[in-house]
């Protein structure tokens, strides 16, 4: 028998969570001495309230939580939050539809980075700093939320971890709290790095800020409607370029890393091969699309590697409109997509480990052809994969084109384009914001679509971000027997 108590202990908690949260662009509102902050009281209020209710009533209940409730916590905390994010987007902008506002939530919260909202450069300061916000929490930081608050209510942290997704790697530190403490220290560290070499190479104090949170977070939500073409600095891009690397990195790798260790990131099977996709991806890109590009070899590069960079890792910046940088350019761009970044990093996408796995296994069913009686096993890092990795990895290449090309489908019957569906799917499927097409491309976004092909995609994202399996395990009968 489920026990809904502890879901609602944590439901509490992310409810207050939010409340707490939204201070931060309320006090950014009067700041800079708008009256857009009052926006922001009834929201917290009613958040607090509600959340505070639920955690007082239920503050003395039995946390030991069972697979089964696991699994409804991680999806419900990231539904909730979507939700509840919503909320300020309609109060602070009067024009936006109770659909617009999920999306962009959701948009936010899964580090999509897909956006309904227009004149960004005229918004509040205080929704754009929201926006960043999302990104960055959704990024790494729900996941260490839950890493930090559920280890002490004596709930099995690791397992929810587990949950958002296949992380191949083993926990170096004995202790949950160790490791948490370890990635906030390595997030948060970044993340300041980041803010100061953007303020110093001549962004605004609030735009390093926003900036900071969406890079690292691999997010690409802007505070401007040309995104990173609005600078015209190839200093801030090299520097975005590094981060979005960073970002695209298993953080637990990361977090072993110091600067005396630092071999241990490119002894790492996963982040070289990205490595190489990476390198490949854009030397294609440039030889091909180069004529196609202004300014000088390195001013191209740069462009080039800015955009490819950010599409793999599913950051979703733009610097420069790729659409015309001719059909093989935007084809392989769609095939980046897909990829995405390495498992255990805040990028989207069917991630690198999972592809190694892949090939692994059809080397090795290769190799059984024709030494059928021989026994053979393959090896990450080292390591033995077990069969059970291989089952899941299979499970979720079939779940994963089974969703996009049903997301793809529905779309079309709004009456959209072919490349537009596809794109579309694609982008919300992994996590990457912009897609193909004059109506979402590079200089477009979602604001002309119809709440119908709105909420298709607000569907896609949460079911890329949680990697379907996750929610797809809620809807079998036999989940809720006892």
């Amino acid at each position: 028998m489920l026990n809904f108590k502890p879901i609602a202990l944590v439901g509490g908690i992310v409810v207050c969570a939010v409340g707490f949260l939204l201070f931060i662009p309320m006090i950014t509102e009067i700041i800079y001495k708008s009256e857009s902050w009052q926006s922001y009281t009834v929201p917290i209020l009613l958040y607090l309230i509600v959340g505070g209710s639920l955690v007082i009533t239920n503050r003395n209940v039995e946390l030991k939580i069972s697979t089964k409730e696991a699994f409804i916590i991680t999806v419900l905390s990231w539904l909730l939050l979507a939700i509840l994010c919503a909320v300020p987007f309609i109060y602070t902008q009067s024009d936006l539809s109770v659909v617009d506002a999920l999306f962009e939530s959701m948009s936010g919260i899964t580090t999509t980075g897909a956006t309904i909202l227009n004149n960004l450069d005229e918004l509040p300061k205080g929704i754009l700093i929201w926006r960043a916000l999302l990104q960055w929490l959704g990024g790494i930081g729900i996941v260490v939320i839950a890493l930090v608050i559920l280890p002490f209510l004596r709930i099995g942290g690791m397992q929810l971890f587990h949950l958002e997704g296949d992380d191949p790697y083993d926990k170096f530190l004995p202790k949950i709290s160790s490791v948490v403490t370890k990635i906030v220290i390595v997030y948060i560290s970044l993340t300041t790095l980041l803010f100061i070499l953007y303020y110093l190479n001549q962004m605004t104090l609030f735009d390093a800020l926003a900036h900071s949170l969406t890079t690292i977070s691999t997010g690409g939500f802007s505070t401007h409607n040309d995104s990173f073409a609005y600078f015209q600095s190839n200093s801030i891009l090299n520097i975005a370029i590094i981060f979005m690397i960073l970002g695209s990195f298993p953080f637990l790798v990361l977090a072993q890393t110091t600067f005396t260790n630092i071999s241990i990131v490119l002894k790492d099977n996963q982040i070289r091969l990205f490595l190489i996709i990476l390198i490949f991806a854009i030397s294609i890109i440039f030889y091909l699309a180069r004529t196609y590009v202004d300014g000088s070899t390195l001013q191209k590069l740069t462009t080039i590697s800015f955009n490819t960079i950010s599409i793999i890792s599913g950051t979703g910046y733009v610097s420069s409109n790729f659409e015309q940088w001719g059909n093989y350019a935007s084809v392989l761009f769609l095939i980046l997509m897909f990829i995405g970044g390495c498992a255990g990093s805040t990028t989207g996408g069917l991630k690198i480990f999972r592809f190694q796995i892949l090939f692994k296994y059809i080397h090795l069913h290769l190799k059984k052809m024709l030494q059928p009686h021989m026994v053979l096993s393959a090896q990450f890092n080292g390591k033995k994969v077990p069969e059970s990795t291989y089952e899941s990895v299979m499970t979720f290449f079939f779940i994963y084109i089974i969703t996009f090309a049903s997301s793809a489908l529905l779309l079309s019957f709004s009456g959209l384009d072919f490349l537009t569906c596809i794109s579309a799917a694609a982008s919300a499927i992994s996590n990457v914001g912009p897609g193909l097409g004059e109506i979402i491309g590079p200089e477009g976004n979602y604001s002309s679509l119809d709440n119908y092909p709105k909420l298709i995609l607000t569907l896609t994202m949460f079911l890329g971000r949680l990697e379907m399996l996750t929610i797809l395990v809620l809807l079998l009968p036999s989940f809720w027997k006892s």
